[in-house]
């Protein structure tokens, strides 16, 4: 699993920057670290460092992967790719459809992704980015989170949109940022209730 997962690490990062040979040259650029295993000690420190709050913060389940790959992956294959990348931001709304898919892989830009690329984080939700599709519910998505010992119990009845972060430790700035533009764009809106979670994956793309 460890080795199987350390090549599809590579195949996430190319997917990331559309390169290959050239990969760990511009990945150092974009402030990419060596995937590694981290305990829930350094996720809170991380918290703190990206300002993310602690009792909305979840570690993302390892078997996430085997659920995405038990897919047909012949009819699902570039929805599956989107779900397995290591920065997203998934805006479901209170009926648990998806509005809004931000991936980093469409984002673009150098030497930071450009996450309002086409002033697409202008509005709530953001505009159009990565396609939507239904093979990731928001139930299902929920049933991979693991709470963290601060983790408050989330009702999600009492919100009208659910906003999923997916982040890590081994992007660096690119996580940072993501969760500046995520945080930035809720304030948008005024009149419904929204809730950020934040998921991290680090010990899912460390083969753990």
């Amino acid at each position: 699993m460890r080795s199987h997962l350390s090549f599809f690490t590579f195949l996430v990062l190319t997917s990331i920057f559309g390169l290959t040979s050239c990969t760990s040259i511009f990945t150092g650029l974009y402030g990419v670290k060596k995937t590694k295993t981290i305990d829930e000690k350094t996720i809170a420190r991380y918290t703190k460092r990206y300002n993310i709050p602690i009792t909305d913060s979840y570690e993302l389940d390892t078997a996430y992967f085997s659920y995405l790959f038990s897919l047909d992956t012949t009819k699902y294959k570039s929805q599956i790719k989107n779900h397995y990348q290591p920065l997203q931001a998934l805006y479901y709304c209170k009926s648990g459809q998806l509005k809004s898919f931000q991936v980093n892989c469409y984002a673009g830009g150098f030497p930071n992704l450009k996450w309002d690329r086409n002033e697409i984080m202008t509005t709530f939700p953001p505009k159009q980015q990565a396609p939507i599709d239904s093979i990731v519910t928001l139930e299902t998505q929920l049933k991979y989170f693991k709470p963290l010992s601060q983790t408050s119990k989330l009702s999600i009845e009492s919100y009208d949109y659910l906003i999923i972060v997916y982040w890590n430790r081994f992007m660096g700035r690119q996580s940072k940022r993501l969760i500046h533009f995520i945080q930035d764009n809720s304030k948008l809106e005024t009149k419904k209730k929204v809730k950020i979670i934040y998921v991290n994956t680090d010990n899912i793309f460390a083969g753990q």
